[in-house]
């Protein structure tokens, strides 16, 4: 801007909203005066009526999109809900796609123009923020989020920090998830804040107080088993561990963790562990009231740490639902390691398991290795090894493929021989049967842990993308849903976004295939086998620079990597990788 620009421009502190719909230009392509006769209506009818009333001022239209400032962030907020909810109910042609809204909002300095325009990086934030929202979806920088929180009903996801392309700094980004109902239409995620049927419990991390930094695995790995007891039970609705994680070393309320993870009850507790004695206390409240509804410390030895966890366990279930039975608790016990220094490591492992990324792959294979050596018959630790193995197949990390196939069915047959009634570890052989594309026996795995375990996250997520290889997409987009509803801050939900794009994919929608991908890969920017879908959703959806982007990024993660590689550790129908290939060879990628 020039110095006599600057000398007229105005500078205040605002809250901006930037909006535009989804998918315009394909919109336009297929129905130009029709599309442009809808989006008169919708501005007419429901953009502007509801910026006026919450206070807003239009700034300016640009094509599909709009730009609007607001002197509160808690009015640019509710101006956000109101336009997705009146945008999902307004009336439209019944054989036309539906418009949505990807809404950004951010608070910031803006320099104002004579004529009323706005600039700076107030605004900057604000359009990149929008870029990320899925369709239906808002997202809000850190700073907008610390202005309205408890102020408002709604229920927002931490995405964590982010870098975005000429702002020099990391923004944090929350996503707004609570009132909003596009999800039979987009695949957006659903409120996490409306109580499931039946009894709902989160279990906290247990505080580590014992002098011994070591033991803090030993701490985890007491609440991974309640966890794994609790989701036995068919009538509990139990969030996957993998969520209730990220509250680790937090200071929040039991009435926001409540709110977020959409729960009634949150156990809590601590371990101290001081030579062969160990104390585990543990309380259960009520996160809609904050009352307490029991407090107890159990006492032992080290060796006794699994029948502990058993009367914690049946403590829970007792004060819940006393109806059920001494038998059922003890069917929902998982099978227990002989050795507890092999426990430990697999307690280490799990966050790499988890990871999805090539070093963490490596280092999670490494413990549990040395898991199975000190326990040879430890089944987690073998169906982790074996899902270990697995992911080096499909994400193109294997040396030998027929190899790494024939050893992952087998260990994930082996854990399962010795745990037959272990969810997780059906969900492994589920898993692996997948790989080896043995989709019959697969599905039947599938079905069997989420008979034993309704609450897995992970078992609806490999569900999902069974259904993709299934081509059946519709269903497989539900079960991904379900399993971000299990577990909402999970790290690995970036993979079901993935499978929700592929989902997308097979149906030949590939802007919200492209659009979901996208959202994967900002929480994991580094995960480059993202870009093996990314990039051929790109091409085909007419985005031909940004197709070659993604296959850049590909090839630097992957040098000298072909489409016959990529085709060769993925299980998609051959309709749908024909159409994999297509894009990939659009882009320019060797055969």
């Amino acid at each position: 801007m020039s110095s006599s620009s600057d000398q007229t421009a105005q500078r205040r502190l605002a809250a901006v909203l930037a909006a535009d719909v989804v998918g315009y230009s394909d919109l336009m392509s297929k129905d130009e005066e029709g599309t442009l006769s809808r989006l008169r209506d919708l501005r007419r009818q429901v953009i502007e009526p509801r910026i006026r009333i919450h206070h807003g001022r239009l700034v300016k239209t640009i094509g599909d999109g709009f730009l609007v400032e607001f002197a509160s962030p808690v009015d640019a907020v509710r101006c956000a809900m109101d336009l997705q909810e009146a945008v999902t109910r307004s009336p439209g042609k019944t054989d036309a796609k539906p418009l949505q809204l990807r809404v950004g909002i951010n608070i910031g300095d803006i320099m104002v123009e004579e004529d009323g325009d706005i600039f700076g990086d107030g605004v900057n934030v604000a359009a990149r923020l929008q870029k990320m929202a899925l369709p239906g979806g808002i997202c809000l920088s850190g700073k907008v989020y610390e202005e309205v929180r408890g102020k408002l009903a709604y229920a927002f996801e931490d995405r964590g920090e982010h870098h975005f392309k000429n702002i020099g700094r990391p923004i944090r980004v929350f996503c707004l998830l609570e009132g909003m109902d596009t999800a039979q239409r987009s695949g957006e995620r659903r409120p996490a804040s409306a109580h499931p049927e039946g009894p709902s419990i989160a279990v906290l991390p247990f505080v580590n107080i014992s002098k011994d930094p070591e033991q803090e695995y030993f701490a985890d790995g007491i609440v991974e088993d309640i966890i794994a007891a609790l989701s036995r039970f068919k009538s509990f609705f139990v969030i996957a561990r993998n969520s209730t994680f990220a509250y680790k070393s937090r200071v929040v309320s039991v009435q926001q963790i409540g709110r977020e993870l959409g729960v009634r009850y949150v156990l809590e507790g601590s371990v101290r562990r001081s030579g062969p004695r160990i104390r585990i206390t543990a309380q259960l409240v009520d996160a809609s009231t904050g009352m307490h509804l029991w407090a107890e410390h159990y006492d032992g030895v080290v060796e006794d740490v699994f029948d502990l966890q058993d009367r914690i366990t049946a403590s829970v279930v007792g004060s819940i639902q006393p109806s059920i039975r001494t038998a059922e608790i003890e069917r929902a016990r998982r099978k227990r390691p002989e050795n507890l220094d092999a426990y430990d490591l697999v307690m280490r492992a799990l966050p790499y398991v988890w990871a999805l990324e090539y070093e963490a792959n490596k280092e999670a294979a490494r413990l549990l290795d040395k898991a199975l050596l000190l326990d040879p018959g430890y089944p987690l630790a073998m169906a982790m090894a074996a899902w270990c193995r697995g992911q080096r197949i499909v994400y193109n990390w294997s040396k030998n493929l027929e190899d790494d196939k024939r050893e992952t069915l087998r260990q994930a047959q082996a854990a399962a021989a010795l745990a037959h009634e272990d969810p997780f570890i059906l969900t492994v052989l589920g898993a692996a049967l997948t790989i080896t594309r043995e989709f019959q026996r697969a599905t039947s795995m599938l079905e069997r842990a989420l008979s034993l375990d309704p609450n897995s996250a992970w078992a609806w997520n490999r569900s999902g993308w069974l259904r993709n290889y299934h081509d059946d997409p519709e269903v497989a987009i539900e079960h991904f849903e379900r399993s971000l509803r299990l577990s909402p801050f999970d790290p690995m939900a970036f993979n079901c976004e993935i499978g929700i794009g592929c989902a997308h994919f097979i149906a030949r929608r590939y802007d919200l295939a492209a659009q979901w991908q996208e959202k994967a890969l900002m929480s994991k920017p580094k995960t480059a086998w993202i870009h093996r879908t990314l990039a051929p959703a790109y091409a085909l959806a007419g985005e031909a620079d940004k197709a070659r982007e993604s296959v850049a990024e590909l090839v630097k993660g992957y040098p000298g990597i072909r489409i016959v590689d990529i085709l060769q550790a993925m299980a998609f129908s051959r309709e749908a990788m024909s159409r994999f290939a297509e894009g990939l060879r659009q882009t320019g990628l060797p055969e």
